[in-house]
């Protein structure tokens, strides 16, 4: 089937199998390969991209096909070339981040909380990114950089206003 997928604000058309997973469409035929493959069954959510600006998704478990007419943020489409995105660059002063393996999907998450909830507590962090497995247990450094991002833009937003 040929689809046309707006991902990272570029359109990208794409021929694909209808049973083509989104996490296979976007790594394999758009070259990105921030969303990883893990478990293939949701387990993990380290295939998680945003979808439409705001809702995390599992895109091992999402068809590219279904993808048409959706915006898709990857990680790679967060910063701005050498810019890194408040969320990026508290991944890595807080070191968020260990063997690197579920970042882009920890730091997809933490973007669509934050669209919702700006400032949000530990506990709601903790919650918003229970869908996201890290092997190396380093959770409590996620959740630090989390709270760093979200004060950051939260600061950024206060000096447009």
């Amino acid at each position: 089937m040929d689809i046309t997928l707006k991902v990272n604000g570029q359109e990208k058309k794409l021929n694909v199998e209808p049973r083509t997973l989104l996490v296979y469409a976007l790594r394999e035929q758009c070259g990105l390969k921030g969303a990883h493959v893990g478990c293939d069954s949701s387990s993990c959510g380290v295939c998680t991209v945003v979808l439409d600006g705001k809702t995390p998704v599992k895109s091992c478990t999402m068809f590219a096909v279904q993808a048409e007419g959706h915006e898709i943020t990857t990680v790679e489409g967060i910063g701005g070339g050498a810019n890194l995105h408040p969320l990026q660059k508290a991944f890595h002063e807080q070191h968020g981040l260990q063997c690197g393996y579920c970042t882009p999907a920890m730091i997809m998450t933490s973007y669509a909380l934050l669209q919702h909830n700006p400032k949000p507590t530990e506990d709601e962090i903790r919650f918003g990114l229970s869908g996201n497995l890290c092997r190396c247990t380093g959770y409590m450094n996620i959740v630090k950089a989390v709270k760093q991002a979200a004060e950051e833009m939260s600061q950024t937003a206060q000096a447009a206003d």
